[in-house]
């Protein structure tokens, strides 16, 4: 029985229905964080999907030392309050070093692990211990079951508040394969899973100095996921993505959006009423 996690007033897992955590890769200034969440919000409330901010302050693991990393932990955290209060958004946001969990915590209404820390077992400890949520991803070199072991950690240090993201799993040079077997089997560790769509549509490193992706496929890949009865959908949302300054080509253009969410909203209410009658 997977638990239910609640971040923000948002539910994953549970009775829940499908929800979204969306946002812009990395905060690129206020003005834009601002006018891209409220112009998401408005999306998603249409049509009924409940929503979590996110974006980066800091992206830490960028393929070269020039790549725009964001503003920063302070200036980053400001902004992200502003999104929070001002349009009323639980935020989601990413940590990369232990010490960053308990002010991050202060104002995100959840901490994020990126995949390529998601063994780091001082990082998960400190995430686990602000006692808010903490959404897990799943490493591309991890099996499913392994992410038994990471969960472990947060929930021996006094957190079951616990979500686990698929991201891709590393496969030849600059790709990711997702396995849709991944979706059921992290499910069977009893905790909330979801599907981050345009990160698994990543071409790591496959730009000269940056990374490359494929988002004509969101449509498809997202289906399939929530065909096979993910709990939320994570996706990098741009209003201009070939402007972005990270990750732009992997990016759901905001004006393709609600069509997508029309559409997966359909599949998940067939796959949950048939579950219900199974």
């Amino acid at each position: 029985m997977v638990e239910a996690v609640t971040i923000g007033g948002v539910g994953f897992g549970g009775i829940n229905r499908l929800a979204l955590i969306g946002g812009p890769c990395v905060i690129e200034s206020e003005a834009h964080a601002l006018s891209l969440a409220e112009r998401i919000k408005t999306i998603a409330s249409r049509q009924n999907v409940p929503l979590v901010f996110k974006a980066s302050f800091d992206k830490a693991n960028r393929t070269s030392l020039q790549s725009f990393r964001g503003p920063g932990i302070d200036e980053g955290l400001r902004i992200l309050d502003r999104v929070k209060h001002e349009l009323g958004l639980p935020i989601l946001t990413d940590i990369h070093e232990a010490t960053q969990a308990a002010p991050v915590a202060e104002v995100a209404d959840a901490l994020q692990i990126p995949a390529f820390l998601s063994r780091q077992t001082d990082l998960l400890v400190a995430a686990a211990r602000t006692g808010r949520p903490v959404n897990l991803k799943k490493g591309q070199f991890l099996a499913p079951q392994d992410m038994r072991y990471a969960i472990a950690k947060i929930t021996a240090s006094g957190n079951s508040q616990v979500i686990v993201t698929e991201r891709g799993v590393t496969f030849g040079y600059n790709n990711l394969m997702v396995d849709m077997r991944v979706f059921p089997q992290l499910r069977m560790l009893g905790v909330p899973v979801v599907f981050d769509v345009t990160h698994s549509l990543q071409l790591p490193g496959g730009a000269d100095g940056a990374s490359s992706g494929q988002a004509e496929f969101i449509v498809p890949l997202a289906s399939a996921g929530v065909a096979a009865g993910i709990d939320g959908l994570f996706l990098e949302i741009h209003d201009s993505p070939s402007k972005a300054k990270s990750d732009g080509a992997n990016a759901c253009p905001l004006d393709e959006l609600e069509p997508l969410l029309q559409r997966l909203v359909r599949i998940d209410d067939v796959v949950r009423t048939t579950a219900a009658r199974v």
